[in-house]
């Protein structure tokens, strides 16, 4: 069977996550504490907010509820978490899956809102880039490198993107 076509995307949500948590677990809470203007609030709630947004949007599309605390986790908690949602991820994306399908989110407010299946997941995906940029722009701000987060990383690590020399004699295109 094929690979679906959104396991790069997501696998790489989930490495990218994972490295930023990573970047922060060494922090103290001074720094954690750090808030940029234009960004969603200090490190450690951006954080938090990034994983809880992966809890949301997979509890939406599978119709569950992950019990978490967003409140009170740690750095160590939300690496875990996000470990766990890479094989959520795969399993949801290696179905047969309609891009059309309307997902409907239950708000405790008494609404419900729908959205197609492609949206929720590329919101999914839009949101945790976001706010991984965020985190990362908050890092640079205190004199700390970020990690790399890009996609290419991500596929220069496992060699699914490398560069090779053409030889001499191969056709090169116009």
């Amino acid at each position: 069977m094929p690979k679906p076509i959104l396991s790069d995307a997501f696998r790489h949500h989930v490495w990218a996550t994972i490295r930023v948590l990573d970047a922060c677990a060494a922090l103290d809470e001074r720094q954690l504490g750090t808030t940029v203007p234009g960004t969603y609030g200090t490190i450690l709630d951006t954080l938090r907010h990034i994983v809880d947004g992966d809890v949301f949007y997979l509890d939406v599309l599978l119709d569950r509820r992950e019990p978490w605390d967003k409140d009170t986790a740690d750095i160590a908690t939300m690496r875990t978490i996000m470990e766990g949602h890479d094989a959520v991820w795969k399993a949801l994306i290696a179905r047969d899956l309609d891009h059309d399908a309307d997902v409907v989110e239950h708000e405790a407010s008494g609404y419900d809102t729908h959205a197609p299946l492609g949206i929720r997941l590329a919101q999914a995906l839009y949101h945790g880039t976001d706010h991984r940029s965020q985190v990362c722009t908050a890092l640079t701000t205190i004199g700390i490198q970020p990690p790399e987060v890009e996609v290419w990383e991500l596929a220069r690590s496992d060699g699914t993107f490398r560069t090779v020399e053409r030889s001499a004699t191969s056709d090169v295109p116009g």
